[in-house]
């Protein structure tokens, strides 16, 4: 049982590495490349769309670490399980704290309500994004480590 909890964390957290991967590297760099409203239309959605998912993944990714170093206390890498969850738990905080806030006013833009300074905003979205992207990558790392 301890090697199906082990798999399906392995595998959740490694699917919301790639979508917050793609997001970071190849739809922003889409979106960026097309015409001011489409690109901001574009980020609107995904915020809405993406930030209606997310939090469930993110959650239900510590809630699977969190069960897995319990479950498994008694086994090597349970460690290493460990400092993943709290790494996820660190890119919780920093969505709670530096990208949800921002998330939430461009989902409601519309190309005639935007903000002057709307570029600016996602940009600053962007440079939290890629923290967030780095620590979720660190804690898929350690569990996959965590497996071997």
């Amino acid at each position: 049982m301890l090697a199906v909890l082990e798999v399906v964390t392995v595998v959740t957290v490694g699917l919301m590495v790639g979508v917050e991967f793609s997001v970071a590297f190849v739809m922003n760099r889409i979106f960026d490349a097309l015409p001011d409203d489409s690109d901001q239309m574009a980020r609107s959605h995904g915020g809405r769309m993406l930030g209606a998912l997310m939090p469930f993944w993110y959650i239900g990714s510590v809630v699977l670490c969190a069960i897995w170093a319990v479950a498994g206390r008694h086994h090597e890498g349970t460690g290493l399980v460990a400092a993943g969850a709290a790494l996820l738990i660190v890119s919780v905080i920093m969505s709670i704290l530096l990208l949800v806030p921002i998330n939430n006013q461009g989902k409601k833009w519309t190309p005639e309500t935007r903000p002057a300074d709307w570029k600016e905003q996602m940009n600053r979205w962007d440079r939290y994004h890629y923290a967030r992207v780095a620590v979720i990558v660190a804690a898929f790392t350690l569990l996959v480590t965590a497996l071997v």
